[in-house]
């Protein structure tokens, strides 16, 4: 069974007006500079998808990498007990921030354990008048898209009475903090103690503080520390001091709007202290004292940044390190800096929870199967390319599902099974179940790749893919079988369940596309196969609309192929299940080319039931197997306004997927 690529085509001169917009919309214009790094195609803003990028970057990403709570169940929590309890916990956890959790007593500890990923809900995920603090020997730790805020103690601006960091960590490895905001703590906003290793701190605010972001407290040359794309503001010192790292790379940061109380030396930017080796590259410094600075015991590189109303020192020497000796990364222009630190750093609405298939969870219903039941935000099933031979049933439970293939090409990652109907019906045939609301394909192959050729069964209906849940989008998927390839039901003959399919591929021969769910195909491929008949081939649709519902199937703005002899296929039947009356097909295609394949009478029964009885109708389809006859209904002008997409899918909650931006 041949698996399809994608037909979506190139869109080079849009592609590359977007490019020139994202630099414009940036504000690369005049600056002024001190060792401004010169703009190269190497050095071009990296798209808004890159800023939300999953694996850890940077030192985190060495030496086994920071994977956080991969492999372990996904909580979501909403107060300090639940929050302490699973953080502390032996197994990993991904677990979710929902709203704000109050901590108390004021500036108490949310001890961390390994082996966990904690990460806010949304943009409004936050701890207040707390700490997360990870223990000596803890590692593997992910801390992202939170908000930590509010235990200063007033009258303390240099934070002497407490310790009330926002997060703080002793002698531990491999943790990533990205996109939080930090502010008005205690103490510091981020330490970073005591021979800590293989750490990462990105896309993260830090503001409104004196001491922001501390390293070292340790005379060991030990710590290896990647700091990126962060904003410091309203902040005084620590932006951050690095003592005695053994090598702290510091790219793409923007420090603006320091704390000016004029004083001469503990206010500044960078420093470098110990026996550091820094490296600095294509930052950007406004209103800063000191931007960065080096002990005679230390090593500083500085190149490429961008320093405006600035004072005070800015040393230089050494050799300091070659990053690119550890790891790669993608340099943003220094001028660049502000406009995309600004927007993408702290946290971030899009920002969700990603579960890697085969990296985190070997299958991909192991995934799904560590999704909570009840599940009320999104989460990302991450599929890398592979063929994946099992059955995945997402239960209705389980909704606000995303399974996502993270290959170039659809085709480049496929869930297939091989079951007919005649081993446990054709609901058991199915090689994946959606029964869930809010479910979201994209970039993926699903296939049944039973061969109905090669046996003879009583039951070889062999679905790819069967849905019962509402609110479904299939975005650049492809459904491959033979008989009863594509499903999409409803949980029952009255219910309403509506699924959306677009830039997708289907194929098959009889009655491969049925069901009784609302379902609108738009801007795809549609192949007819063959079974070698010079007269009848199949049926495109069986569908089993309830009689109450005006939207069954839509297939607009598409495209059906077929190698299959001319005039040997029906556009469809309509289907009465176990005889319901009820039940009474709605089929359109409309805006749609037909390939010769097509049959002049194109509508035919089914099981005693006529096609006239059912409501299957064309508008304005064209190719060679539309040519006009007496027994092809066609919508009026009238009627077509009020049978589009818009209409088929609005429901009584305006659902409208087809206006959302894909990425």
């Amino acid at each position: 069974m041949t698996h399809f690529h994608s037909k979506r085509l190139p869109r080079a001169g849009v592609v590359m007006a977007a490019v020139a917009g994202l630099l414009a919309a940036l504000g690369l214009g005049t600056v002024e500079a001190r060792a401004a790094a010169p703009v190269s195609p190497a050095l071009a803003p990296a798209s808004a998808a890159d800023r939300w990028s999953d694996p850890a970057h940077g030192f985190a990403s060495l030496a086994g990498g920071t994977t956080g709570g991969a492999g372990g169940k996904v909580v979501t929590v909403t107060d300090q007990a639940a929050l302490a309890e699973y953080a502390a916990a032996e197994e990993p956890y991904v677990i979710r921030v929902k709203g704000s959790v109050a901590v108390e007593p004021f500036g108490s500890d949310i001890v961390v354990a390994s082996d966990k990923t904690i990460i806010g809900v949304g943009d409004t995920g936050e701890i207040v008048h707390g700490e997360l603090h990870l223990n000596p020997g803890t590692h593997n730790v992910i801390i992202r898209n939170l908000t930590i805020r509010d235990s200063y103690v007033e009258g303390d601006w240099d934070g002497k009475t407490t310790d009330f960091d926002a997060i703080q960590m002793d002698t531990v490895d491999h943790v990533w903090i990205d996109h939080n905001r930090f502010t008005h703590m205690g103490d510091g906003l981020l330490d970073i103690r005591k021979d800590s290793q293989y750490v990462t701190v990105s896309y993260n605010r830090f503001s409104n503080h004196n001491k922001a972001f501390g390293i070292g407290w340790t005379t060991n040359v030990l710590t290896q520390i990647t700091i990126d794309h962060n904003w410091f503001t309203g902040t005084k010192q620590r932006n951050p001091s690095a003592d005695n790292c053994a090598y702290a790379h510091l790219y793409n940061n923007y420090l603006s709007a320091q704390v000016a109380d004029g004083d001469p030396v503990w206010t500044y930017g960078n420093w470098s202290r110990g026996r550091t080796r820094m490296v600095i590259e294509n930052s950007y410094y406004d209103g800063v004292q000191h931007p960065y600075q080096a002990d005679a015991t230390a090593e500083l590189v500085q190149r490429g940044s961008i320093l405006r109303n600035t004072s005070g020192r800015t040393d230089e020497w050494g050799a300091a390190f070659d990053p690119r000796a550890f790891y790669d990364y993608r340099l943003d222009p220094a001028a660049a800096v502000p406009a995309l630190v600004e927007r993408f750093s702290g946290p971030q609405r899009r920002l969700g929870v990603v579960l890697d298939v085969p990296a985190a969870y070997p299958t991909v219903q192991a995934a799904v199967d560590a999704v909570p039941d009840g599940n009320a935000d999104t989460v990302t099933v991450a599929v890398a390319p592979g063929t994946y031979r099992e059955k995945v049933y997402i239960p209705a439970t389980r909704p606000h599902i995303v399974l996502l293939g993270t290959g170039d090409d659809r085709s480049d990652t496929v869930i297939v099974h091989d079951t007919p109907a005649a081993y446990g019906g054709s609901t058991g045939s199915a090689t994946v179940r959606i029964a869930a609301n809010d479910v979201t394909a994209r970039h993926l192959t699903f296939s049944n790749d039973f061969d109905e050729a090669a046996v003879e069964l009583n039951g070889e209906q062999a679905l790819a893919m069967k849905t019962t849940g509402d609110r479904i989008v299939f975005e650049d998927t492809a459904f491959l079988g033979n008989q009863d390839t594509l499903m999409t039901d409803s949980p029952r003959l009255t219910t309403v369940s509506r699924v959306y399919l677009r830039d997708s591929y289907i194929e098959g021969d009889v009655d491969f596309v049925y069901g009784r769910a609302t379902t609108v195909i738009e801007r795809s491929v549609i192949r007819l196969l063959s079974r070698g008949s010079a007269t009848n081939n199949g049926y495109l649709t069986a569908a089993s609309t309830w009689r109450g519902n005006p939207y069954g199937f839509l297939i607009t703005r598409s495209k059906v192929v077929s190698d299959a002899p001319g005039q040997s296929f029906h556009l469809g039947r309509p289907w009465h299940p176990g005889g319901e009356p009820e039940a009474v097909a709605q089929v359109l295609i409309r805006d749609t080319e037909l390939p010769a394949a097509v049959k002049p009478s194109p509508w035919t029964d089914m099981s005693g039931f006529s096609w006239r009885d059912a409501r299957f109708a064309e508008y304005r389809n064209h190719g060679p197997g539309a040519v006009p006859s007496a027994d092809r209904p066609q919508l009026s002008d009238e009627d077509a306004s009020t049978y589009t997409v818009a209409h088929y899918l609005e429901g009584a909650d305006g659902w409208a997927p087809y206006v959302r931006a894909t990425h």
